[in-house]
């Protein structure tokens, strides 16, 4: 006989023997409707928007000649990365948005706003007014920002905060690059 479910067994203290009982399988989650697909289509769209920036302020040949450090990344990594990142911000965003209370998801999205903003600007400082040192400070606000919006998601949805620690992560990381790219590039700063 085959039984459908997960069996969970329970030892008593007292005794040599277990005893089971079987859990029902959990239902399988429903389809999005057109609502939701929607939404999180917005969120995308944004992230996009926000990651425009980083197309539109490109490293060049600026980039390709100041000095790095021997551990700095390949240039072919960014990109990659960058686009994970970002669907991971938006579906984290998506399902703050989907997953909160009537009115409980106005701060957090008022954070995501300011927070792609930051994102944005990063681009523009480093890339595109070449201030290492500008973009530097900036970045520790979008690392701030970043553990902000972990913050104010994770009431709302666990899994939205723990996808944005890759993000913190690889921004933490990029901090420490700007910080020793500014070190060693003091004049272009």
């Amino acid at each position: 006989m085959r039984v459908s479910g997960r069996q969970r067994v329970a030892f008593d203290a007292d005794s040599r023997y277990a005893c089971a009982s079987i859990e029902p399988e959990a239902p399988p989650p429903e389809p999005m409707d057109a609502s939701q697909l929607l939404s999180l289509s917005v969120f995308i769209l944004i992230c996009l928007a926000t990651a425009s920036s980083g197309a539109y302020f490109r490293p060049g040949a600026w980039y390709a000649g100041i000095a790095k450090p021997s551990w700095n990344p390949p240039d072919w990594l960014f990109a990659p990365v960058w686009s994970v990142i970002y669907a991971l911000l938006a579906l984290s965003a998506w399902l703050v948005w989907e997953n909160a209370a009537d009115g409980a998801a106005t701060v957090p999205m008022v954070a995501f706003g300011v927070h792609c903003g930051l994102n944005a600007l990063w681009s523009a400082l480093f890339f595109g007014a070449r201030r290492m040192d500008w973009a530097f400070y900036e970045v520790l606000a979008l690392w701030a920002s970043i553990v902000l919006l972990m913050v104010l998601f994770a009431p709302i949805s666990a899994t939205s905060a723990w996808l944005l620690v890759p993000y913190l992560l690889w921004v933490g990381f990029a901090s420490f690059l700007n910080l020793t790219l500014w070190r060693l590039n003091p004049r272009t700063a």
